[in-house]
């Protein structure tokens, strides 16, 4: 049999914060390929809820792009008398889900950037501590965890029995809308606060305490298994039995399966609207002092442990972008790195400060930031995005350091994938500010990592993430940076 003859292809549905993607796969026992047929943007909209405006995600129109997206990749597989598709996984981002009753959507997901959960941190803080949660769901704290969420809610009365009588995670939501069927997928169901690190199931306790009725949580599953088949496949030109399978369903999850080293002696950061900074690890790490330095521990996919800190990430350039273009000054991003690179450091400021969280005048918070940290203040879009990046570097050396220090890792290599490692000035800064190599790529790690989850189930390629990496990394292009001190 000939590579040609031996390639199949799947399909990975990859939803970011600020756009959606399909992705087709080609996949054989030696190579990977993607090919993108679709993108869209996920823009969230704010409505007036009584009195306050809410941020919600607008999951219809997200939802109608991702259908013309697998109509289009099965499609032009018709027509170019390729293989079909064999199947087709979905990622998203975490925390953030849909209401239902009835199996219907019983309300418009919130964004998790909505400020609503700050009442859902108070009481929940009044049944458990976070040294408590701690200790069983192994999560940083994030204002915006799912529990916090629910805790709103329960607080609102939208998780009443006659309002809600189960939850779907986004990717979730978009698995039953295809097939019918209500999961929540492993990976990404660690983020929501809810699972018991230890034992990988919902905990009972947490529920209990919380005031959460456990059947409004759906069954789990794991990376590789079958959710359910396509509801209505010729409406988009699939075979009949086409199957949706489990993956990686939170986008890092999925992203850190394609980082392309077999060498478990690395951090990486997956870089994006969020930088997730971490290790991998076949155990979480439970200590007090890791809860002190706020790091997480998610599930990863075949059971391994992401452990991590989130950092803010490209949003706090994006949100400048969007500002300086709203007040008639539009700026050209590329441009703003060339000028950037060209520039000394500036500032280095918290690139975690709670204040560059919600949407809003950038540029000014982070002109508070520097002041409060007794450094200059940015003068020009250049400036601030020297700034932004020699913050961020500092933050990925900090964390890395403290990280490995935590969890007794050795890193020898650094890796950043996902957009960021399309930033060759962040990536350069990250090795002089870490003193370590950093390799980046691949870009598109999210869907090669759903890619390959899905490969590996259907029977293209075999083995551990090792094995799935090892393909990545003489299939992609990749860069190495190293240290300049």
């Amino acid at each position: 049999m000939t590579e040609k003859t031996a390639e199949k292809s799947v399909i990975a549905v990859d939803l970011g914060a600020t756009s959606g993607r399909v992705i087709v796969g080609n996949v054989t026992p030696r190579s990977v390929r993607l090919a993108q047929t679709a993108r869209f943007e996920n823009n969230p909209v704010t409505v007036w809820e009584g009195d306050r405006e809410g941020m919600h995600w607008n999951i219809l129109e997200l939802y109608r792009g991702v259908m013309t997206g697998l109509s289009k990749a099965f499609r032009t597989a018709a027509i170019a008398d390729a293989g079909m598709p064999v199947s087709i996984g979905v990622d998203s981002w975490a925390v953030d889900y849909g209401r239902m009753l009835g199996g219907k959507l019983a309300g418009i997901p919130y964004h998790y950037r909505d400020q609503r959960t700050a009442a859902g941190v108070e009481a929940t803080h009044r049944f458990k501590t976070h040294e408590e949660l701690y200790r069983t769901n192994g999560l940083q704290f994030l204002p915006f965890n799912t529990l916090y969420q629910l805790a709103a809610d329960r607080i609102a009365g939208n998780l009443a029995a006659n309002t809600a009588d189960s939850i779907l995670l986004i990717p979730d939501l978009i698995n039953y809308w295809l097939t019918g069927e209500q999961r929540a997928e492993r990976t990404n169901a660690s983020t929501t606060g809810l699972l018991d690190i230890n034992t990988g199931e919902w905990s009972s306790e947490l529920l209990a305490a919380l005031e959460i009725t456990p059947g409004i949580l759906p069954r789990l599953s794991s990376p590789g298994e079958r959710v359910g088949t396509l509801l209505n496949p010729t409406s988009i030109g699939a075979r009949q039995n086409t199957p949706v399978v489990s993956v990686g369903s939170h986008d890092t999850a999925s992203a850190i399966v394609a980082v392309p080293s077999t060498d478990r002696d690395i951090a990486y950061i997956s870089s994006g609207t969020w930088s997730l900074v971490g290790f991998e690890l076949d155990y979480p790490v439970l200590t007090e002092a890791s809860r002190a330095a706020n790091f997480t521990n998610e599930g990863g996919v075949d059971g391994r442990v992401r452990y991590l800190r989130n950092v803010m990430g490209m949003w706090l350039v994006s949100e400048c972008l969007r500002e300086w273009d709203a007040a008639g000054t539009p700026h050209d991003l590329v441009a703003l790195l060339r000028e950037a690179a060209s520039l000394p450091a500036i500032s280095v400021f918290d690139a975690n400060h709670d204040s560059l969280l919600p949407p809003g005048p950038m540029a000014a918070r982070i002109a508070r930031c520097c002041e409060e940290a007794n450094q200059p203040v940015p003068q020009s879009p250049a400036e601030y995005v020297r700034a932004i990046l020699d913050s961020l570097a500092d933050a990925y050396s900090r964390f890395i350091r403290l990280g490995a220090e935590l969890s007794g890792s050795v890193v020898r290599t650094i890796h950043i994938v996902g957009g960021g490692s399309q930033n060759e000035l962040l990536c350069q800064l990250t090795a002089d500010r870490t003193g370590i190599p950093v390799v980046a790529g691949p870009v598109e790690a999210t869907a090669l990592g759903n890619v390959l989850v899905q490969a590996r189930a259907a029977g293209i390629v075999s083995g551990d993430l090792e094995t799935l990496r090892a393909l990545v990394a003489t299939s992609v292009p990749l860069k190495r940076y190293e240290p300049r001190r």
